[in-house]
């Protein structure tokens, strides 16, 4: 807010006013004494001895009768009229005193509105600013009161009256305590400016290192992409980044005067920030094409193995068909085909990797390596689940004893839990550790019979094993919590 302060040019309507009354006294005391005739001629003057011997009877008789008076009439030197005189110029130096103060404080007052204002625009700086107007009308029109007192009286003046004195230092100690008046309802609005004006200044503080930051940060991005492209890598990404933060850096050395601090603030540290992330990926560059390298042969090297190994699935798929019933192998037989058609797809990202690779495509090169480790892990899991269903079913033909001991020694350390410091077991643990003991004596009833389903006997126990742990983990959590 870049208004002209009123103060300002009530002080300037002084100084004039003062200078003009000032060269009126000047032309007066510096008048020629000529006497002058009536039909507007100048007379010689009588030699300065002749002149004084003429005129001093003249004074003496003038003077003998009033020596003798008994008052009414002013005296040669000193008086009344003096001290009324001493009075008012002594209110009129006050009042003078006071219109600097005034004028002084508004102006640094504006310098904080101007401040804040260049920081801020909420709500808050708004009423500010219109608070300081309104102080400004009223240092306008006590301003104007202070000058007007000033110029109706001249103190200067020979024929100046007692009573004339006397009203122009009532009249100036009025206008000095308006001017007081005012003053204290200035200082106490700077008072209540305080944490705006805070707020600002470090707004303020941090503009220029703010901006050095980022400019710092934008020549370091600079010089790590011009080290990069020595090494042979060309990193056009990189260098796209870099020159789409040119307009920003134009727009910061424009100032915030043009701009405006938040948002110039708001732009050095995004400018930081992005400079920031490109020196390092620039940084991290070499060894990320290293890296990559590493990566495209490992991944081919797995593929290859996982080739053989996908090989494999059919012999497994057949000792199960030929040992168990269908349940126990039918969600395998479509491994062999899912493996190949998941190890074609691989191939073709790894030749499509190595591709971007080459053509110094990181990005591209990164998603694509990441599709074939996605690819080679489901294939590996379905891979090893033929080979791993066949491990646990032999073993489970050969000894179901040790699957069922071991799950019923799940469920009776649940039942202890449930039944520890209780006389009954509470329902909600109950009932569903009574039913995990029904599903264990119908899966073991499952295996009597000349092909056993051991797939769904090895499945339902796990089942039940699941539900005797959930409600150990129901028990812990309620006594955890006080229950």
């Amino acid at each position: 807010m870049n208004r002209p302060g009123t103060a300002d040019t009530a002080r300037e309507r002084y100084v004039a006013a003062s200078d003009a009354r000032g060269a009126s006294d000047v032309r007066r005391r510096d008048a020629p004494n000529r006497d002058t005739n009536r039909s507007g001629g100048t007379s010689r003057r009588a030699p300065s001895g002749l002149r004084l011997a003429l005129a001093l009877p003249l004074l003496v008789g003038a003077l003998l009768p009033h020596s003798f008076a008994g008052g009414g009439t002013r005296r040669w030197f000193g008086g009344r009229g003096e001290s009324q005189r001493a009075e008012a110029q002594a209110a009129k130096d006050a009042a003078a005193a006071a219109f600097y103060e005034l004028d002084t404080a508004q102006r640094g007052l504006r310098i904080s509105i101007e401040t804040i204002t260049a920081v801020d625009s909420s709500p808050e700086t708004r009423r500010a600013v219109e608070g300081f107007e309104a102080l400004g009308r009223r240092i306008d029109e006590v301003s104007h009161g202070y000058i007007g007192a000033v110029d109706a009286h001249d103190l200067d003046r020979d024929e100046l009256d007692a009573a004339t004195a006397s009203r122009a230092r009532a009249e100036l100690t009025r206008a000095k305590d308006e001017l007081d008046r005012v003053k204290g309802e200035l200082d106490r609005f700077e008072e209540g400016l305080g944490p705006l004006l805070d707020r600002a200044e470090t707004q303020l503080a941090r503009l220029a290192p703010a901006v050095e930051r980022a400019r710092q940060a934008l020549r370091g991005a600079s010089g790590a992409l011009d080290a990069v492209r020595e090494s042979g890598l060309r990193a056009d990404d990189l260098a796209a980044r870099l020159a789409a933060l040119g307009p920003d850096l134009t727009r910061l050395n424009e100032g915030a005067g043009r701009h405006g601090v938040p948002e110039t603030l708001q732009r050095a540290d995004r400018v930081l920030r992005d400079a920031e992330a490109v020196r390092a990926e620039a940084e991290r560059l070499p060894e990320r094409a290293t890296e990559i390298d590493r990566r495209l042969v490992s991944l081919r090297t797995r593929t290859e193995a996982l080739t053989t190994r996908a090989g494999g699935v059919e012999p497994v798929l057949s000792e199960l068909r030929r040992r168990f019933t269908a349940p126990c192998w039918q969600d395998l037989q479509h491994v062999p085909e899912q493996a190949a058609e998941t190890l074609r797809q691989a191939e073709e990202r790894l030749a499509e990797a190595g591709k971007a690779r080459a053509e110094q495509r990181w990005p591209d090169a990164t998603s694509m390596l990441s599709t074939v480790r996605a690819l080679l892990d489901s294939t590996d899991e379905a891979v090893s689940a033929a080979g791993d269903r066949l491990h646990r079913l032999d073993a489970v033909a050969r000894d179901p004893k040790a699957e069922i001991d071991r799950t019923r020694f799940a469920v009776r350390d649940a039942q202890r839990l449930a039944m520890d410091g209780r006389n009954t077991p509470d329902p909600r643990h109950a009932r569903p550790l009574d039913e995990a003991v029904a599903r264990l004596d119908r899966a073991v009833a499952g295996l009597e019979g000349r092909h056993p389903d051991y797939w769904h006997f090895l499945t339902e126990l796990e089942g039940v094993r699941g539900s005797a742990a959930h409600v150990v983990g129901q028990i812990r959590e309620e006594r955890g919590a006080g229950h």
